[in-house]
């Protein structure tokens, strides 16, 4: 293990021959067109050593005590690179930053809570925005989670879209989530090796937590999991994406990036690049390196339509297999450990339908679910009202509390 000191710093189903979103859009490569990647970050920490595939997934690659932010008085905070794995099952580093309590007590809880990242460029990573006095990319809710270090508990926060900031690749956060949390376990210094551990996410970060639980028992079978809060997850990326690309959508950008991220993990299988056209192509540049404002600006008034090469394509089989393979409510195994999931079912973002099937499924086969519901009409408004409930769930949890569901 290499140690680095530094002190700086809705519901509209796919038809088969028209094209209901940018993402969608892809037929066989016509042109020299291909995926664009994000500007490396100039931090060698990042980049992944010669000998990344010699480690397993979990293992501990490089260790960065970070400095002290005003926001997180008494917290230290550790930068902790690893081995994980992509989405086609090669050998990957990823990152996750670790808050702990300056004076905590060994195998105190264990929360790795799964940001929201909206980003196709490095300085979208948490473990670089929690350092930064860009307005645009502040993250304003970090202070909140006070709450949980006030209560002795850890926080790993994973930089979940992985080296290419695959956004979009959910299975992908998945897998960096878990093996993020077998890396903090891992590190001695941070006294967790035996915690009790949960997971958390909204949104995008939902989609990284529901994945890790649906994958854990699996891919991690042997952490021990107390449990995993998620809200506003979308489950359908078919549905989803095909509902935001017909005609103009105010959150265009995030269907075309998550298309573009798509396109980073899976090159040969999602070339989506070669279907823009030189408007397109230009808002595919501006949207390269960017985060969520920026992307939601790029794509503003924008739809499928205005993007794609021609107005009618063709459906692809290996693309749309692409979305099925990040879908949750495609994937047929289920979380082995207690799930609390809560959405707005008036929310204009996702599929609240993919949401109810996939809660459906679990409990028919046994998994213990809560789900509450905020029926407001505003994404982030939604995750806002139902914190208080997840994180006394996620307390109860990481307390032993006995697990009780609402399955209908």
């Amino acid at each position: 293990m290499r140690i680095r000191l530094h002190t700086r710093a809705h519901r509209i189903r796919l038809r088969a021959t028209v094209l209901t979103a940018a993402a969608l859009a892809v037929a066989p490569a016509v042109s020299a067109a291909g995926p664009v990647y994000p500007i490396a970050d100039p931090d060698p920490f990042y980049a992944a050593p010669a000998d990344v595939g010699d480690h397993q997934p979990g293992d501990v690659l490089a260790v960065r005590p970070m400095p002290a932010l005003a926001a997180f008085p008494d917290t230290d905070i550790t930068l902790v690179e690893f081995r994980s794995t992509n989405s086609t099952g090669q050998p990957i580093a990823a990152t996750t930053t670790v808050l702990s309590p300056r004076n905590r007590r060994a195998d105190a809880p264990l929360l790795s809570l799964q940001q929201i990242i909206n980003g196709l460029g490095a300085q979208c990573a948490v473990s670089r925005v929690l350092y930064t006095d860009d307005p645009n990319l502040m993250v304003r809710e970090a202070p909140a989670w006070n709450v949980v270090l006030k209560r002795g508990w850890s926080l790993a926060l994973p930089d979940h879209l992985g080296p290419h900031f695959a956004y979009g690749a959910a299975k992908l956060g998945g897998q960096i989530t878990l093996d993020g949390i077998r890396a903090a376990q891992r590190v001695s210094e941070l006294k967790v090796q035996h915690s009790p551990v949960a997971m958390a996410g909204y949104s995008g970060g939902g989609m990284a937590t529901a994945w890790a639980a649906a994958l854990a028992p699996t891919y991690a079978p042997e952490l021990h999991l107390a449990g995993a809060a998620m809200g506003g997850v979308p489950m359908n990326l078919v549905s989803m994406l095909e509902g935001m690309g017909l005609g103009s959508h105010p959150a265009f950008g995030l269907a075309m990036a998550a298309g573009l991220g798509l396109e980073r993990e899976y090159p040969d299988r999602f070339p989506l690049s070669s279907q823009l056209n030189d408007r397109g192509l230009a808002i595919r540049d501006k949207l390269a390196n960017s985060c969520t404002n920026d992307i939601l600006a790029a794509g503003a008034g924008v739809g499928a339509m205005d993007v794609a090469k021609t107005t009618v394509m063709t459906q692809d089989p290996q693309a749309r297999a692409v979305l099925e393979e990040n879908s949750l409510q495609m994937y047929r195994g289920v979380p082995n450990i207690p799930v609390f999931e809560w959405h707005s079912p008036i929310d204009g973002l996702i599929p609240i339908d993919a949401v109810v099937d996939t809660m459906h499924r679990y409990c028919a086969a046994g998994v213990p679910v809560w789900s509450e519901q905020e029926p407001v009409p505003d994404h982030l408004t939604a995750a806002v009202l139902g914190l208080p409930a997840a994180l006394s769930w996620l307390d109860a949890r990481l307390n032993g509390a006995p697990v009780v569901s609402n399955c209908g």
